[in-house]
C-alpha cells in the first residue's frame, strides 16, 4: 500500500472547511493524506525545503517554488473584499509610519507583497524593522505597543474592533482598485515529481471535498471549530463565506490573471524573481 500523501495547512476555518472531507477520507476515490497544521511562515518554509507532498502556502511563496512545485487551480484563497489589513492603536495617517515597527505574519506572505506595493506610494520613505510574528500574536502586539502597526490575514479582519484597534489601510481596496482582479491570498500547491495524472487526480480530490463542504456544511463544523484560533461560530462562518468562494473551487481566467499580476507587479518592483509564466499553467 502507498504511503499516504503528506500535506501542511493553517488551523483557519477556510482551510479545515475547505480540506475537511478529503482529510477524513470521505472523497470517494482518495486516500486521506496525511495531514499537518502550520502558521503560514512555516508551511512557506517548508515548501522552500521541499518537505512535503501538498502545501497551503502564500502565492507571495511561489516564484522561489515553482521549479519543484506545481499551482494547483484550486483549494486556495483568492476572492474579493478579502484583502490583508493594516492596525494601528490611534488613527493616523499611512506617511506617520515612516520609520516605525511593523509586525507581518510572513516576509514571503502575499500579504507582506501586497504591503510593500500599497506602502511604495502611501509611506514615503518607508518603514523601519519589520518584525515576524504568527499572525494570532501580531494585534497583541500592537496593543500593547511592543509594534508601531501590525498587517493582519484570517479572522483578524472580524475581530480587531475586540483589541481597540484602528484599521489604517486595507492591501485589498488598494489591489482592487488598482488592478480590478481578484486579491490572490493563499496557495496550494504540489510536487510535479508525482506527475501530471496524479496531479490532475489531486485537483479532482480537492474540488471534490470543496463540494463536499458547500453541498454539508454541518459536516465540517467540529473540525473547523476544534483548529480555529478564534473559537466564536460566529467569526468562524463569517471567515469561511468570505474566503471559500468561486476561485477556491476553481482559479479559472479570472483568478490566473490575478496571480500573474500580482507576481509580474512584485518582480518589477524587484520584490521577488521573476517567474516563468508557463511554470504558472
Amino acid at each position: 500500500m502507498a504511503e499516504p500523501l503528506r500535506i501542511a495547512y493553517s488551523p483557519c476555518p477556510n482551510d479545515t472547511f475547505v480540506f475537511h472531507a478529503w482529510a477524513h477520507g470521505l472523497v470517494p476515490g482518495a486516500d486521506a493524506p496525511e495531514v499537518e497544521f502550520a502558521d503560514i511562515d512555516i508551511t512557506n518554509g517548508l515548501a522552500e525545503r521541499g518537505e512535503l507532498d501538498v502545501l497551503k502556502i502564500s502565492y507571495g511563496q511561489l516564484p522561489w517554488v515553482l521549479e519543484e512545485y506545481a499551482l494547483l487551480p484550486c483549494g486556495g484563497a483568492l476572492g474579493r473584499g478579502c484583502g490583508p489589513l493594516v492596525l494601528t492603536r490611534e488613527p493616523v495617517d499611512p506617511a506617520a509610519l515612516a520609520g516605525r515597527t511593523v509586525a507581518v505574519p510572513s516576509e514571503r506572505s502575499t500579504a507582506y507583497l501586497l504591503f510593500r506595493l500599497w506602502a511604495a506610494k502611501a509611506v514615503p520613505g518607508g518603514f523601519g524593522e519589520i518584525v515576524v510574528l504568527p499572525f494570532h500574536e501580531i494585534m497583541p502586539a500592537v496593543r500593547d505597543g511592543r509594534v508601531d502597526a501590525g498587517l493582519v490575514i484570517h479572522e483578524a479582519r472580524f475581530t480587531f474592533q475586540r483589541y481597540g484597534l484602528h484599521r489604517l489601510a486595507d492591501m485589498g481596496e488598494a489591489w482592487e482598485a488598482e488592478t480590478g482582479l481578484p486579491i490572490p491570498l493563499g496557495a496550494i500547491v504540489a510536487r510535479r515529481s508525482l506527475g501530471a495524472e496524479r496531479l490532475r487526480e489531486l485537483a479532482d480530490s480537492i474540488r471534490a471535498s470543496v463540494r463536499h463542504a458547500w453541498d454539508d456544511p454541518s459536516a465540517s463544523r467540529d473540525y473547523v471549530l476544534a483548529h480555529a484560533q478564534e473559537m466564536d461560530p460566529d467569526v468562524a462562518d463569517a471567515h469561511i463565506a468570505l474566503y471559500v468562494n468561486e476561485f477556491t473551487a476553481d482559479l479559472g481566467t479570472e483568478g490566473y490573471a490575478a496571480v500573474r499580476a500580482l507576481l509580474t507587479r512584485a518582480a518589477g518592483e524587484g520584490l521577488v524573481p521573476a517567474v516563468d509564466p508557463g511554470l504558472l499553467d
